[in-house]
This record gives structure tokens, C-alpha cells and sequence, in this order.
């Protein structure tokens, strides 16, 4: 697999198409670290991690509000393996006008793009979601 990042968010957006209630994805430090950003954003109710044979699984649980609307519309890789984006902080993009986020690598770790211009931190700039 050349790019496990939208390995995971493909994932995610054919669960989310197919009303799935959670989705198992292969555990590595970056995926967790993604899945924990979306977890205390709202997008994801939670992320559980499970131990299998290989290297081990996440366990994402989707989030639906009460008319069976999923808490994320639109979830978009940026940064790829051949062509990689990255920002300093005075161009982190707002996403749909602040209603959506991008999700950011930085020295200090992975953080939401609100996160790292408070903190005057620029990175590669992984994927936006809305």
C-alpha cells in the first residue's frame, strides 16, 4: 500500500456511504493520531484500538445525529506521496469558511489547523474534512 493515510479516509467515506455504525482500519501512529483528532472534534463518536495477528486494528465509531445524518459530509486527502503540501502557519487554510477542518503534522504533533496557528506551528497539511 503506497498511501495508508487515504487508505484510512477512503475507508471512512465508503463506510459513511454505506450507513456502516463503526469501521476497523490497520493501526499504525499516524492513523491513531488522525482518528483521536477527529474524535475530539466531533467528527467520530470514538476510536477504540484492538489487538489482532498482525499489527493491530482501530476501531472508529461513526457518528449519526437523529435523521441519520453523518457528522462528516466531506473528508478529502491533500498532502499525497507524490506531491506533499505543506504550510507555514500564516497559510494554514480555513476550511468551508471555519466549519470544517484541516488536519496538520507538526513538530509538536498531529493538531487541527486552529490548533497549529495558535501555536504559530506550520506542517504538511494531511487532509480537510467537513
Amino acid at each position: 500500500m503506497t498511501d495508508p493515510i487515504a487508505d484510512m479516509l477512503t475507508r471512512i467515506r465508503n463506510a459513511i456511504t454505506a450507513r456502516k455504525a463503526k469501521v476497523i482500519i490497520p493501526k499504525s501512529k499516524i492513523k491513531i493520531e488522525i482518528a483521536r483528532v477527529l474524535a475530539d472534534e466531533g467528527f467520530i463518536n470514538s476510536m477504540h484500538l484492538e489487538d489482532d495477528e498482525k499489527q493491530g486494528v482501530i476501531s472508529v465509531e461513526l457518528r449519526y445525529d437523529h435523521n441519520n445524518r453523518n457528522a462528516i459530509e466531506g473528508i478529502r486527502r491533500v498532502s499525497r506521496p507524490g506531491q506533499r503540501a505543506y504550510v507555514r502557519h500564516e497559510g494554514l487554510p480555513k476550511v468551508r469558511s471555519g466549519l470544517g477542518i484541516a488536519i496538520v503534522t507538526t513538530s509538536k504533533g498531529v493538531m487541527t489547523e486552529r490548533q497549529a496557528r495558535k501555536a504559530n506551528l506550520g506542517g504538511e497539511l494531511l487532509c480537510e474534512v467537513w
